[in-house]
């Protein structure tokens, strides 16, 4: 079974030049991808980042900075506009993996999936995190080229070029991905 993971599309991330001129283009790759997902009866679920006010949630950096960010409720925290997340699941982590103090692994378990579609929102860090730790409970990953995008191409070029030698993840476009979906 293969679910997508859509990650990170909310308006915090889309603040930054690079993602924001690309919002509209990843934006309409998602929804085709979700789409497509849905009318085949795989899973989709919506990760985003959230953290708390009080410090108790905030990584690292956010400590080291005092600096807090994407705080639960805020316009932050929203998925962009345009982004379809009526009917999927929603799932709130905040740490770069997807995997990391949530509940992801039983979801995909109880879904019986052994292979995930990432698409969304960073690809050198929150994507690149969650594939490394699929990869450490057994489940393939297809990264969703068209759906995925950064603001640092060479460090995303990089890890991705790592993730796919020595984890043997794709990356595909979305026409191809799209083919699994279709009716054999």
């Amino acid at each position: 079974m293969i679910a997508v993971l859509v990650i990170d599309m909310q308006n915090a991330f889309f603040e930054d030049p690079a993602l924001q001129r690309r919002r509209e283009e990843v934006v309409a790759a998602c929804n085709s991808l979700t789409s497509a997902a849905r009318e085949a009866g795989a899973k989709v679920l919506l990760v985003g980042t959230e953290h708390e006010r009080d410090k108790s949630t905030w990584s690292l950096n956010m400590l080291d900075d005092d600096q807090g960010f994407i705080f639960r409720g805020s316009e932050q925290a929203e998925f962009v506009p345009g982004l379809v997340t009526a009917e999927h699941p929603r799932m709130a982590k905040t740490r770069d993996s997807a995997f990391m103090g949530t509940d992801l692994g039983m979801r995909l378990r109880n879904w019986e999936v052994d292979t995930v579609i990432l698409a969304g929102v960073s690809a050198h860090n929150c994507i690149a995190q969650t594939a490394a730790d699929a990869f450490a409970h057994n489940i393939r990953v297809i990264y969703a080229a068209d759906a995925i995008a950064t603001e640092n191409p060479e460090a995303a070029e990089g890890v991705l070029r790592v993730l796919v030698r020595e984890y043997r993840q794709r990356v595909l476009p979305l026409e191809e991905i799209l083919s699994v979906f279709e009716p054999a």
